[in-house]
């Protein structure tokens, strides 16, 4: 038999009076966002712990922090951290319990300690970039080499940000004159979309450089301008990093912050602060270029007139000792000339002489051949058709054949050989 009955009201307000008396002060509690937004100046989030081990839920609750509270909190928490609150983050909370009749049980926030937030952030940037050494990524961008003239540069930006204005701006109006050209690659450059929104935009550029041969970017610029310098969550991510780092284009960030380095500034080939920053580094870059052009350009010519002054001096010497030389010549020539002017009647009489005496053995040696002293020892010749008959079986019975003696010829006819 029921004895006594509550209404959902008044057993709602005794379970208020109990939380009440039994927990009046406020605690410290450890959680991890899961949610959080704000609505007409109040906070609203949702808290969650998680096992070491599998990553789990072990417990949830919902927190409030009032606007008389987070309008003191918000900024003092985000100059701190240089972040906003969003999902994910690790925060210390001081909260006290309420519970309300219509609305349930909630956390609510009166303080939170930024110290605690940075502490887990600088642990996680700090895996982060373990895990990026581990992978030999981490200094991969380092490694390009900026072309020397870096003038075709593809930009991810918000097309709407005031700093992409000004970092276009910036380098059309430069002081001397450089061309630059660019292409931007719009991406969110705040919020939770940062990190895709970026490496969707890094993947369009390597896609249009496979698609367009004949136009190479020279470098990319990641720059951001007029966002929220709190919410740089968005850079300190491990996808973002790696995409990064291993991107085959140097790569140069100015998104506007002056806390420490995000891990996109730490990965990519050049960090500058802001876009006009970023501007400024390219122009002075091509301006270095130039500065060498110039450089080498006085330098051949101060090498070019010192050699010509060189060759002009040695030409001088040379045209002074010709003269000089001509005579030592012109000397030596003529000592040469009257030394053969002496030795010529020598060499000629002893050549007339050498000539003379061969002259006298080929005299002997035709006379020795002589056919005519043959004939006066009593030889003769038997002739045919005026050549001399070797082989009598080469005159036939009947031939006409004529033989020539010391003093006088016969005349014959073979009769038989």
């Amino acid at each position: 038999m029921i004895t006594q009955r509550f209404s959902l009201f008044e057993l709602n307000r005794m379970v208020r009076e109990s939380i009440e008396l039994s927990m009046p002060d406020e605690y410290w509690v450890e959680a991890e966002l899961s949610e959080c937004r704000e609505s007409r100046g109040h906070c609203y989030m949702e808290l969650i712990q998680k096992d070491e081990l599998s990553a789990t839920p072990v417990a949830k609750a919902s927190a409030k922090c009032w606007a008389n509270k987070w309008l003191a909190i918000r900024p003092y928490f985000e100059r701190t951290t240089g972040q906003q609150l969003h999902a994910g983050m690790k925060v210390l909370l001081k909260v006290y319990p309420q519970f309300h009749e219509a609305y349930g049980f909630s956390w609510i926030v009166s303080d939170i300690d930024p110290t605690y937030t940075l502490g887990d952030m600088a642990r996680k940037r700090q895996e982060i970039i373990q895990k990026l050494k581990a992978e030999g990524v981490f200094d991969l961008q380092k490694e390009l080499q900026l072309p020397m003239f870096c003038q075709r540069i593809a930009v991810i930006s918000s097309q709407t940000a005031a700093g992409y204005g000004d970092f276009c701006n910036q380098l059309a109006d430069n002081p001397y004159g450089f061309q630059f050209e660019t292409q931007l690659f719009p991406a969110i450059m705040q919020g939770e979309g940062v990190e895709q929104s970026i490496i969707n935009a890094l993947e369009s550029i390597y896609n249009y450089q496979l698609s367009t041969i004949n136009y190479q970017f020279d470098c990319v610029a990641i720059i951001r301008g007029g966002g929220a310098t709190s919410d740089m969550s968005g850079f300190d991510t491990l996808a973002l990093a790696e995409n990064v780092a291993n991107f085959p284009i140097p790569i140069i960030t100015g998104i506007g912050h002056d806390r420490d380095e995000s891990i996109l500034d730490m990965v990519s080939h050049t960090r500058v602060k802001t876009p006009t920053a970023a501007a400024a580094f390219l122009i002075s870059h091509l301006k270095e270029v130039l500065d060498i052009i110039d450089g080498s350009q006085e330098l051949i010519t101060r090498y070019a007139q010192q050699k010509l002054s060189t060759l002009n001096s040695q030409l001088s010497t040379l045209s002074e000792s010709i003269p000089r030389l001509f005579s030592l010549v012109k000397t030596r020539q003529e000592a040469k000339i009257d030394s053969l002017w002496i030795k010529i009647p020598m060499l000629l009489e002893r050549k007339l002489t050498g000539d003379t005496h061969r002259l006298q053995l080929i005299e002997e040696r035709l006379k020795a051949l002589d056919p005519t002293l043959l004939l006066a020892r009593g030889y003769s010749i038997t002739m045919h058709n005026g050549h001399a008959v070797r082989d009598a079986s080469q005159l036939p019975p009947g031939t006409e054949i004529e033989t020539r003696l010391a003093h006088g010829t016969i005349h014959s006819v073979v009769k038989s050989v």
